[in-house]
């Protein structure tokens, strides 16, 4: 059996198109399977679509949240639900093309792995969400010492093994890519062509950097140690400067210093201060979310499950 989960948010124009293209290329697989949407609280008539579909086709079973809850908490609920033996993980806006599926399934059978994962050759976004992209993986790689690629995302096809243990991982921030990379296993990595999107993209510019820095928080903790050795910098800069002016003192030849100087000091120091607080702060609080233990996601309406 194949499972192919989409989390959905504003992608009510595309959802028709996508579920006809699905159908057609699983049939063509000619395997049992079943279509899974989660509707990430979405506030558009998202969740009425759904409702339809599920009632055209027994095959697709539809999610609700209670409210928002991010697309990666999405991505989590569906895997939860689904119960084919391999695993499709795709977005719903068309940018992730249903007929690339075949190429990567055959792969996954050719080679015997656990994971085949899409490869964007030529993306079709903006210059600045590229750039973007590319500058997080950058800060991503260097802070978990890792090996990173922008061109990867979440559309894949994962052994029922692999998301077993995806899903056994305990932390309260999800972030599937990553999770993906970090339970290991055998990959295969295939170039795909990469659609136009169909609607409009749910992240605004706020909540990719709060995406951004919630994944570095999570999964690193190389932040921390980056202070620590900023804050030692400081510590024989100014041990050095110190020196400097007790030799000036004791041959006699200590000017008053200027304003300037005094008032900059103080606002660099108070600013390196201030801003290794506020790291400290931020792993404070997302230890204090994790201590917490509420789930990821609620689900409030399920469509065509047995469970």
């Amino acid at each position: 059996m194949l499972s192919v989960v989409v989390p959905i948010y504003k992608n009510k124009k595309s959802l028709e198109q996508l579920s006809d293209r699905l159908i057609l290329v699983l049939n063509e697989i000619s395997v049992k399977y079943e279509i899974i949407y989660v509707n990430d609280g979405c506030p558009s008539s998202s969740w009425e679509k759904i409702q339809e579909l599920c009632g055209n086709h027994n095959a697709i079973i539809g999610i609700k949240f209670s409210k928002n809850f991010g697309q990666h908490s999405a991505i989590f609920a569906g895997l939860k639900q689904s119960k084919g033996e391999f695993i499709v993980v795709m977005d719903g806006d068309l940018q992730d093309l249903p007929e690339e599926i075949t190429k990567m399934y055959q792969v996954m059978l050719n080679e015997n792995c656990d994971a085949v994962i899409a490869r964007r050759e030529v993306r079709h976004d903006s210059y600045f969400k590229i750039f973007t992209s590319k500058l997080f993986y950058f800060l991503f790689a260097y802070l978990t010492n890792t090996d990173q690629d922008s061109a990867v995302g979440n559309f894949g096809i994962y052994s029922r093994k692999i998301i077993i243990s995806v899903l056994s991982l305990g932390d309260s921030h999800k972030y599937f890519p990553t999770m993906i990379q970090w339970v290991g296993y055998k990959k295969e990595y295939i170039n795909v062509k990469h659609g136009s999107r169909e609607d409009k993209s749910s992240y605004s510019f706020s909540k990719l950097i709060n995406l951004a820095f919630s994944v570095l928080i999570t999964f690193s903790d190389k932040p921390l140690r980056i202070v620590v050795r900023l804050g030692l910098c400081i510590v024989f800069l100014s041990i050095g400067i110190a020196t400097v002016f007790l030799v000036k003192y004791l041959i006699g030849s200590v000017t008053v210093d200027g304003f300037t100087s005094l008032i900059l000091s103080l606002w660099f120091l108070a600013g390196i201060i201030i801003t290794i607080l506020g790291v400290v702060g931020m792993y404070l609080g997302r230890l204090f979310e994790q201590v917490k233990g509420r789930p990821i996601y609620i689900i409030e309406t399920i469509l065509n499950s047995e469970l």
